[in-house]
């Protein structure tokens, strides 16, 4: 079989030759080795310079390192090539800029202001790597066909202790490729598990592969992927569909948003497999409007899958037509609901119903509609390129293969991990995170975003699957996992997810409308003071109500019409369950034990410092602070309204808050 005579497909518009040789399963493509390795940058022929700008190196200047990098090439009639990536991960570093030069190893330097540019090229240019901002350099993905010379004593971006522990399946190309071209995508073996499916594989196959893998959804219930695919098949309809749910409402995630700035061919591979193996011809990828630059690199991927024939009428002369489109929403958490999102994509107000018909068989538009989430369908080119075995051979006895995890809070190292199925919570903390900063003790970290739950200390060496995290009260969620110190306080943190979700209710159900408010409510009472009590009923209501919380919580969970209201309660009853201590300091001795309740703090003068320089009296808007200029002065409590504008204001550290 030769490349001049292969025609078994013909897009809209023609493939590079080695392009189409390549998908067409060519021998003579793979001996292409130096092109390949060009396209995959394992090799260059001048100077490259990679600019991580995700929304996260944005936000930490990355814009302006990049205008910096065009000036100095021009202003020294450079040429170069400036190449700008996703986010690689390790956000707490950024902003990020990768070096490559001719001959030599890909160098990563992190903190990279637009005022460090002109030092940093000076010396990488000239040959010389800057070793205080040098983070480390990458080792080569493939035998390179030329000499390489990697930089001495550098170590290997692989072997930071960030990177070390992690498996990255789905983010294996994040931070590494220009996310705007398929060409590079397609040199590091994209395309290929669409390729062989089609060329290969029916679609009653392909779910059969997914679940013997034991995929399941990442998008927070878990179910076998594969298993959910057959009941769209089993369904006849001459019409169905695939839906990205790309909504990504709980509060500290960003992987999906990550994975499409950095990856989005990864999705968009993944979208047509799927769609494939459930007999879908069209597609839609859910996606909140807040996340523009990712619906600009999947617009542009789209675009580039279309014009490459991989996406549209007669996919590789196989007889599968898809099409994609993005439908961008409007930021309400409740649409990550799949019924409320099914709702939103069909023009209407984005509420839940009540199932079954569930939407594999009744979805949108009434038809078989299979829903899956980024991280889910990211997983499947892996997946079909490398074979359910060795898929299955990484995780759990149920939980197979990776997930990916948004780490922030209070940790040194914020970012972007990619664990296996089975690493405990301590490694990610501790080894990939790198601990608490500042000396601080850690206390709990929150995973599952408002529908998961706290795992304490005690618990830190739990397995990451989705069996084990319910066991204490938590669950895998979407992926977010926020850190917390000895300074949080777990009832501040279960009202800050209850005012989420209150907020965030869709209200069509009583349960959920009306008892996540009135949780609220009891809340917001015990982390007030007195000061707002009126009457002894005031106080009567405050105890009754922390009484009937955990009765509350039970029936919003058992009556709530959808998942998201019946996982509502969970912040309050895992914070209730591992720390029962710190919500009775707040409701009998009225004290918030973290000192992060600003109203139950009490405010005081302490004598031996005051110089009665009367800053304190000055700043205080309740008039609660007395005394004369030039002696001690001191709060009277009844006035005081504990706004802390005296604790602000005091130089000489002499107001105490307790």
């Amino acid at each position: 079989m030769t490349s001049s005579v292969c025609d078994c497909h013909k897009p809209a518009v023609e493939q590079p030759t080695w392009v189409r040789d390549l998908l067409c399963g060519e021998t003579t493509v793979m001996k292409q080795t130096d092109r390949l390795a060009h396209l995959r940058r394992d090799l260059v022929s001048r100077p490259t310079i990679y600019v991580g700008t995700g929304t996260c190196g944005l936000g930490a200047g990355a814009a302006e390192t990049l205008a910096a990098i065009r000036r100095y090439l021009e202003s020294h009639a450079i040429a170069a090539d400036i190449v700008e990536v996703g986010c690689i991960g390790l956000c707490a570093a950024e902003p990020l800029v990768d070096v490559q030069l001719p001959g030599r190893t890909r160098l990563c330097f992190q903190g990279v202001t637009g005022k460090e540019v002109d030092r940093l090229l000076d010396k990488v240019l000239a040959d010389d790597a800057p070793k205080e901002r040098v983070l480390g350099q990458f080792r080569p993905a493939t035998e390179p066909t030329a000499p390489i010379q990697p930089w001495p004593d550098v170590p290997y971006l692989d072997e930071h202790p960030f990177f070390a522990p992690q498996t990255r399946w789905v983010l294996a190309n994040c931070g590494l490729i220009d996310p705007g071209s398929i060409d590079e995508y397609i040199a590091r073996g994209g395309y290929l598990a669409l390729a062989r499916v089609l060329r290969e594989r029916t679609p009653a196959e392909v779910c059969d592969v997914v679940e013997r893998a034991g995929l399941r959804g990442r998008g927070g219930g878990g179910f076998p992927t594969g298993r959910k695919w057959k009941f769209a098949l089993n369904t006849s309809s001459e019409q169905k569909y695939l839906v990205c749910n790309a909504d990504e409402g709980d509060p500290g995630a960003f992987m999906d948003r990550a994975v499409i700035e950095g990856d989005p061919h990864r999705l968009v591979e993944g979208i047509a497999v799927a769609a494939y193996a459930i007999g879908a011809t069209k597609a839609y990828v859910y996606i909140r409007a807040e996340y523009p630059l990712a619906i600009s690199r999947l617009r542009q991927a789209i675009e580039q899958a279309q014009a490459y024939g991989l996406l549209g009428e007669n996919i590789l002369g196989r007889g599968f037509n898809l099409q994609v489109a993005i439908k961008m929403g409007a930021g309400a958490f409740v649409c990550g609901e799949e019924t409320a999102l099914i709702h939103s994509i069909e023009g209407k107000r984005g509420m839940p119903r009540p199932r079954p018909p569930f939407p594999a068989v009744n979805g949108l538009l009434g038809k078989p509609t299979v829903i899956n989430n980024v991280e889910t369908l990211a997983n499947l080119p892996s997946l079909i390129g490398n074979g359910e075995e060795w898929f299955a051979k990484l995780g759990t006895d149920t939980s197979k293969g990776t997930k990916v995890f948004a780490l922030s809070g209070n940790i040194r190292l914020t970012g972007l991990v990619e664990v296996a199925m089975g690493t405990t919570v301590r490694d990610i903390v501790f080894n990939i995170g790198g601990g608490i900063p500042g000396g601080k003790t850690f206390k709990a970290a929150q995973m599952g975003g408002p529908s998961g739950g706290c795992i304490p200390e005690q618990h830190l060496d739990i397995q990451i699957d989705y069996e084990s995290l319910k066991t204490v009260g938590a669950m895998m969620g979407s992926g977010g996992l926020v850190v917390m110190d000895e300074d949080t306080c777990m009832v501040d943190i279960a009202k800050f997810f209850m005012d989420f979700i209150q907020r965030e209710s869709c209200g069509k159900c009583i349960p959920c409308r009306e008892g996540t408010k009135r949780m609220l409510e009891i809340l917001q009472r015990i982390t007030r003071a007195r000061r707002g009590e009126t009457s002894g009923i005031d106080a009567l209501e405050r105890f009754k109500g922390v009484m009937t919380l955990e009765r509350l919580a039970d029936v919003i969970r058992d009556t709530s019409l959808c998942g998201l209201g019946q996982s509502a309660p969970n912040p309050v009853l895992s914070t209730l369950r591992w720390f029962r201590h710190e919500y009775e300091a707040h409701v009998y001795d009225r004290k918030c034990p973290a000192g992060a309740c600003r109203e139950l703090l009490h405010y005081r003068i302490d004598s031996e410092k005051c110089k009665g320089c009367t800053l304190c009296a000055k700043h205080c808007p309740a008039e609660a602070i007395v005394g004369a200029p030039k002696t001690p002065h001191y709060i009277v409590e009844d006035k005081c309204i504990a706004c802390g504008a005296c604790l602000e204001s005091c130089r000489l550290g002499a107001v105490v808050a307790e």
